[in-house]
């Protein structure tokens, strides 16, 4: 054996270890313990986030989700605030006293129509019901272990200040974070942090489109459709006038704009002129002054529509959307954190589960990207959908995260969403979420500067605008029999 050509090898590899070692920075002992906090919580999460994921509940009626959230926080020693903002499945929960005062949302609501089972071919867990489409069954359960990740920090005397879950519903339809913020439950928060389902793993620094919906109702006369047509004035014709107009209008419109309508109701029989028709209107725009500009012209074209056909209409504000506040700030302080965990990797039997839905839903076999992507310019108008969050961006800080818990391409809202929630795809795009997000938080306690700085961010951003929500005078919608 030639030890004089092995010594270089030798100091070579032990180089190349100790250069290795050199990368991977190191964290403190705060940031150890809620990283140890989260791995001691994984079955429990995942059987949360299951039974959350099970149990697919829609717009305001999550009961059983948010009990299972609630039932979590006070086991583990939070102080749990039920049914806030008059909102039954909506509530608070929190621990320690004095500031920085941090808050973490969390979401649970399911979308209807789409329940499947965890299998990557179609087939629904039952027939006609709920699922977890847009990952929610996850969302809310990795949010509230990062929060009880800091709370056993504080507890323990490491870190000082207080730490705040909220339990968010209908973030879907009803979108209950603004019923919470009118009633002002964000209000002493220093910062906010939430996390997102998502195909790519990033600290979110892009807006969202702010949005609005409200509902238009035309009413007319009943006629016998043959016999004395003349003696009705349909309120059906008003509606496919309004809907004519609104489509002409989608030429001169600006491309960042969207508009959506669903019909709710058309009339009952073919033989009767129809005196009652009903459209629910959604106007888009990634600035909330450009949705608005739209929004108030299709409101006049509901009158246009009720004069041709000569039946009388009603405009009811459902509730709107601000776009997200992005905070560059913290997401430069999360971006860290996420370099530090390192890609999300997958087994074999994941990778051919990613394939399979991607095969299903007529996609590339591209599999899953589990990578952290580099911090994004942060676009003017980005495209996208809408999220209650904007809300609260305005309001206070907001540090967003997007972690993959589904394949590359998958359909969201879909049932492939859904079958990616319901096993360890999802599972674990959770638990890594849980990991940044408490991270981040602890930078947040240990670092008053860094508060300071997302807080002057913040600040500069929103101006002098005054935020109000954009919603009708009265509580939120509960469907009956949920209270």
């Amino acid at each position: 054996m030639n030890l004089k050509r092995l010594l270089p090898l030798s100091l070579f590899i032990i180089a190349s270890v100790s250069a290795y070692a050199q990368k991977k920075p190191k964290i403190s002992a705060n940031k150890k313990a809620v990283l140890a906090s989260i791995r001691s919580q994984e079955d429990q999460m995942v059987k949360m986030s299951d039974e959350i994921w099970a149990l697919a509940e829609t717009a305001f009626e999550e009961k059983g989700s948010a009990k299972v959230l609630m039932d979590y926080s006070e086991l583990k020693g939070m102080k749990v605030e039920k049914g806030v903002a008059e909102i039954p499945t909506a509530f608070v929960a929190s621990f320690g006293s004095g500031k920085p005062v941090i808050g973490i949302l969390g979401e649970f609501d399911a979308l209807p129509g789409i329940s499947q089972k965890a299998q990557p071919t179609k087939e629904a867990l039952k027939a006609g019901a709920a699922g977890h489409g847009c990952g929610h069954n996850l969302f809310g359960v990795g949010s509230l272990a990062a929060a009880i990740a800091i709370k056993e920090q504080i507890q323990a005397g490491k870190l000082k200040g207080t730490v705040k879950f909220y339990g968010t519903p209908a973030e879907e339809k009803f979108f209950g974070k603004l019923f919470m913020a009118r009633e002002g439950l964000f209000s002493d928060l220093d910062v906010c942090l939430d996390w997102h389902p998502s195909a790519k793993t990033e600290a979110n620094v892009q807006s969202s489109l702010a949005l609005v919906d409200f509902i238009v109702e035309f009413s007319g006369q009943a006629a016998h459709a043959s016999a004395d047509p003349w003696n009705g004035r349909s309120a059906v014709d008003a509606l496919e006038l309004y809907t004519t107009g609104i489509n002409y209008l989608r030429e001169h419109i600006k491309p960042t704009v969207r508009i959506h309508y669903h019909i709710q109701h058309g009339g009952d029989v073919v033989n009767v002129v129809p005196d009652y028709s009903k459209i629910w209107v959604r106007v888009r725009d990634t600035k909330r002054e450009g949705m608005t500009e739209v929004w108030k012209r299709v409101e006049k074209m509901a009158e246009g529509a009720a004069i041709m056909a000569n039946v009388d209409y009603k405009i009811s504000l459902v509730s709107g959307l601000h776009e997200v506040l992005v905070n560059r700030t913290g997401g430069v302080a999360l971006q860290k954190n996420l370099e530090y965990l390192g890609d999300l990797t997958y087994t074999e039997e994941e990778i051919a589960f990613a394939h399979a839905i991607q095969e299903a839903t007529s996609k590339p076999k591209d599999g899953i990207d589990g990578k952290i992507r580099p911090l994004e310019t942060t676009k003017e108008h980005p495209g996208g959908g809408s999220t209650d969050v904007g809300d609260v961006s305005w309001l206070v800080p907001e540090i967003r995260l997007g972690v993959t818990t589904a394949p590359i391409n998958t359909p969201w809202h879909s049932w492939a969403v859904v079958a990616c929630g319901g096993m360890s795809i999802g599972h674990k795009g959770m638990i890594y979420a849980a990991k940044a997000l408490a991270m981040t938080m602890v930078d947040l306690y240990d670092d008053p500067s860094l508060v300071n700085e997302v807080k002057a961010e913040f600040l500069e951003k929103k101006g002098d605008y005054l935020y109000k929500a954009i919603l009708p005078a009265g509580p939120a919608p509960i469907p009956t029999g949920t209270h």
